[in-house]
């Protein structure tokens, strides 16, 4: 199967949201409880489109959405403003395919593209998987939140990776 990486736009958001609503129903890979509806899709689409921040999505032959990743802000003050804070979220049926991996890059390049400095994922500290893609692309890790969540009977503790880029070339203040 012939993987394609496309940005991905509100068509998409059904898909999205079915690989979401799994992840926070059988994982801890989002520290959520409940499953988010379609409404909370179009805010978040809305965030994407206003901060120009990239949905990157990989599909399949059959134009299946694989996978997806993006990033936001890491905080919302202004010094943090050369800093992002991604996400890679992959199809429970599509998992070790290497497309996470093809996600992960995209996600960088476009970071560096876009002049950011830093790019921070925060994962959960039992998610050998991701810690070990994310190890692969030189991303270090940079601290944990001990007991940050409580989900599935048990508190999670949260880690730190970041990828810090050769971007931008002249950053400034303000």
């Amino acid at each position: 199967m012939a993987i394609q990486l496309i940005d991905c736009d509100r068509s998409r958001a059904d898909e999205i949201l079915a690989i979401l609503n799994e992840a926070i129903e059988n994982s801890t890979a989002l520290y959520d409880y409940h499953p988010r509806t379609p409404a909370m899709m179009d805010s978040w689409f809305d965030a994407k489109q206003k901060g120009d921040y990239p949905v990157i999505g990989a599909v399949g032959d059959d134009d299946r959405l694989l996978g997806f990743a993006s990033y936001g802000p890491f905080r919302n003050w202004p010094a943090y403003k050369y800093s992002v804070e991604h996400s890679v979220y992959v199809h429970k049926d599509c998992r070790g395919r290497g497309i996470g991996r093809l996600l992960l890059e995209a996600i960088i390049a476009r970071a560096r593209s876009q002049q950011y400095h830093n790019v921070i994922g925060g994962i959960d500290a039992t998610n050998d998987v991701s810690i070990a893609l994310h190890t692969r692309f030189g991303f270090q890790f940079c601290g944990r939140v001990r007991h940050a969540g409580f989900k599935f009977g048990r508190w999670l503790d949260l880690d730190f990776y970041q990828l810090i880029l050769g971007t931008p070339t002249h950053p400034v203040d303000g």
